[in-house]
């Protein structure tokens, strides 16, 4: 998927390039830096004297030397002094800059550690969401695998609302797999063989939508659904693959199979990247051979999201990787 968010070793990475969040003097330092210095060796220390230091917000490059990404680009976060001294700003800036300079030389994937969260006191939940915005405008326009690395998750955080939201809402509709089986054999039982309440109300249907129609509805494919739902929604194909944070390659087998399987995340990243309500997004995921479940956390975070409206799926993953699930995309 274009955008990832993984527990990892950033010097471990096997990207083009990793993001050091530095210091203004580019030297070895503590935290994340210190542990790329260590892995790539004295030789980038040589490298990063001779440039001559970095202004906070702005981004340098040097080679990889002992790592496997062949570039690490240098980047200073701004120390967190309360929100009111162009923290954000600053923070923004590194992203882009680095993103920037990651295009520039060819980068077809990158990785980053959640910049200024450390040391620098940056609050981590305000950090994912500058790095998790720029990152995703980044991606509507360009091409490229980017990681977000966190090394454990004491790391990385929601925000508390946002979680607190979230545990409640899956305590409220969490159920056991049996009475789960029963409600969703229902809904479907239901959608199958419901009829019209009168006549009238039959007439109106068949006059609106065809027997014909009907039945090629219930004969499409996935990527028959899918793509008639992208024309419905009056969408580009790009603009819909990159809001369900699928790669281009993975969209043009899914066009050019129709009987391509997508998985479950992929399924569900583009009932996301389409707004689709619950129902909808329930109808496009048995065209896959799935369905939502509340014996599933999982899938009760998706129903939440949908539920209120929120379609941002890097939002979404956000969630998903701090509850320990499975995130969408593919």
């Amino acid at each position: 998927m274009p955008f990832n968010i993984i527990r990892n070793d950033i010097t471990k990475m096997q990207t083009d390039a990793i993001v050091n969040a530095a210091n203004n003097r580019l030297a070895n330092g503590g935290g994340v830096c210190g542990a790329i210095h260590r892995a790539a060796g004295k030789e980038l220390a040589i490298e990063c004297a001779s440039i001559g230091g970095c202004p906070t917000g702005e981004a340098r490059i040097t080679k990889g030397y002992m790592l496997s990404a062949k570039y690490i680009i240098h980047t200073v976060g701004p120390v967190w002094q309360g929100g009111n001294q162009n923290e954000k700003e600053l923070l923004a800036s590194c992203y882009k800059n680095s993103l920037m300079l990651a295009k520039e030389k060819g980068c077809e994937s990158i990785a980053f550690p959640l910049i200024s969260a450390g040391i620098y006191g940056y609050p981590r939940d305000k950090a994912m969401r500058v790095a998790i915005d720029v990152i995703s405008e980044f991606l509507m326009d360009n091409e490229m695998e980017v990681y977000m690395v966190v090394f454990d998750k004491a790391s990385f955080t929601i925000s508390e609302k946002l979680f607190s939201d979230i545990k409640q809402y899956i305590d409220d509709n969490y159920a056991d797999e049996h009475r789960d089986n029963r409600r969703r054999f229902a809904s479907v039982k239901a959608s199958l063989f419901k009829a019209p309440a009168n006549e009238d109300m039959c007439m109106d249907t068949c006059d609106s939508i065809s027997l014909d129609d009907r039945v090629k509805e219930l004969d499409e494919s996935f990527s028959q659904m899918l793509l008639r739902k992208i024309d419905e929604k009056g969408m580009k194909d790009s603009e819909c693959y990159k809001r369900a944070n699928v790669d281009r390659k993975l969209f043009s087998k899914i066009r050019n199979d129709i009987h391509y399987k997508p998985s479950k995340p992929t399924a569900i990243a583009f009932a996301i990247a389409l707004g689709l309500s619950l129902d909808e997004t329930g109808e496009l995921l048995r065209k896959a051979g799935f369905a939502l479940s509340h014996s599933n956390k999982f899938d009760i975070i998706i129903e939440y999201f949908i539920e209120n409206g929120i379609y941002d799926i890097f939002t979404i993953n956000e969630a998903l990787f701090d509850f320990d699930q499975s995130l969408l995309g593919g």
